[in-house]
């Protein structure tokens, strides 16, 4: 691989690692409600379940998503549904901590699964895979060297987002309406994750 391909490469993966999507919105939103300790086992968990996507793309299943429509479709669907619940469930989370952490909570485990039907993290798979792997002599080579790139982007851009969200603490908890920014940042967060959620159906 030259230094031009790998310098597209680069510029695509911090393309989509860094613009806001839906675990991007998830990091910045259990930071900000429980903490920066409380969002790791979910930011942890988007390299681990993002890495599964594009080894299952490298060996070629990934290609059943784009001559299946009906898969491309059930992928969709589950995340539009996953993510409007997780909406909903953000939205109505008043309290800062531990009092409401029922309300808002996403695993290690959720957070691995929701990989599985980003449909965001299929497109980057799928297009790392067809434009820099697929087809190469030396594929199994440029696979080893792009995963732990892509690996790192998806940990520290969801790492960046959760510090952010961790910053807003003190402000969001502040004096200001009992609780009011809290209200309003759940709300913005949750319409983020909506606007997503109908982006995604019309991919």
């Amino acid at each position: 691989m030259n230094w031009q391909e790998f310098t597209a490469f680069l510029m695509l993966a911090t393309a989509m690692s860094f613009t806001p999507g839906p675990n991007t919105t998830l990091s910045t939103a259990l930071a900000a409600n429980h903490g920066l300790r409380r969002a790791m086992p979910f930011v942890w968990s988007v390299p681990v379940g993002w890495s599964a996507v594009l080894a299952i793309c490298g060996l070629g299943l990934g290609a059943l998503v784009v001559a299946v429509p009906l898969l491309g479709w059930v992928i969709k669907l589950v995340g539009v549904a996953y993510l409007l619940w997780l909406a909903s469930k953000i939205a109505r989370s008043r309290q800062l901590g531990e009092a409401d952490a029922a309300r808002l909570n996403v695993t290690f485990w959720q957070g691995t699964a929701l990989q599985f039907v980003n449909i965001k993290a299929w497109m980057l798979a799928l297009a790392i895979v067809s434009g820099w792997i697929a087809g190469r002599e030396d594929a199994a080579l440029r696979f080893a060297v792009l995963l732990p790139v892509l690996l790192a982007y998806a940990f520290f851009s969801n790492l960046t987002y959760a510090l952010a969200g961790s910053l807003l603490r003190d402000w969001l908890g502040g004096p200001a309406g009992s609780g009011r920014r809290l209200v309003w940042f759940n709300r913005a967060m949750a319409a983020v994750l909506v606007v997503t959620a109908l982006w995604m159906l019309r991919l």
